[in-house]
This record gives C-alpha cells, sequence and structure tokens, in this order.
C-alpha cells in the first residue's frame, strides 16, 4: 500500500508543474500547472499584463510673461526765472581822441561812461 502511494505521489508530481510568470512593475503570478510537460520544463516567460493603466499627458504650467509698463516722466515745472535786469545802454567816450567807441577803438587814457542823449533837432 505505501507503494502504490509513492507511485501516485511520483506520477503527480511528475505531471505536475509549477509555473512562475514574471509580469513588469514587482508582480508576479504563481500557478501549477497540471500535465506533462511537451517540450521542456515550466514554462517561464512572461505572463498576461493586461492593459496598461492610462496616466494622463504631463502637465506644464502656463508661462507668465510680465510686461513692464514704460517708465512714465512727470516734467517738473520750473521756478519762475528773475526777470533779466534791462540792458544798461551806455556810451562810451575818449576825452583824449574827443570822440565815442565803436568810432575810436583804442583810447589812450580810461574810457567815460555815458548815458545816450538823443540827437539834437536842427
Amino acid at each position: 500500500m505505501k507503494a502504490v502511494k509513492l507511485i501516485l505521489v511520483l506520477i503527480v508530481l511528475t505531471l505536475a508543474g509549477t509555473g512562475i510568470a514574471r509580469a513588469d512593475r514587482g508582480h508576479a503570478h504563481i500557478g501549477v500547472v497540471i500535465g506533462a510537460p511537451i517540450i521542456g520544463g515550466p514554462y517561464w516567460g512572461p505572463g498576461y499584463y493586461g492593459p496598461y493603466p492610462y496616466y494622463p499627458p504631463a502637465y506644464y504650467p502656463p508661462v507668465v510673461v510680465e510686461r513692464q509698463s514704460p517708465p512714465v516722466y512727470i516734467e517738473q515745472s520750473q521756478p519762475a526765472a528773475a526777470p533779466a535786469p534791462a540792458p544798461e545802454n551806455y556810451w562810451y567816450y575818449c576825452a583824449e581822441t574827443k570822440a565815442y567807441y565803436p568810432y575810436v577803438k583804442d583810447c589812450p587814457g580810461p574810457w567815460q561812461r555815458v548815458s545816450p542823449q538823443p540827437p539834437s533837432s536842427r
């Protein structure tokens, strides 16, 4: 009786093969195959992966372009300038030559400043 059980266990183990299918992302499928291997040993190829999960496209935030407005210049009002003094109109007389400037360019003595006088009417 022990011999028969031993033979049956050996037959079952011979006909039964174990298979481990490797899958991506770290998952493994373990299964038991009952039957005689036809070629080679148990199947070690990739298992059923199923549909791939959906990954949405990468999100890139929009580029923000900050446009600076041109500088604003405010013209400051200038303080009112003091009025220019009235031009001083003088004639310059040379006593040595008895003539006025610009008729005489050089005077051997000092120039005398004389107030202008209107021409005499004759």
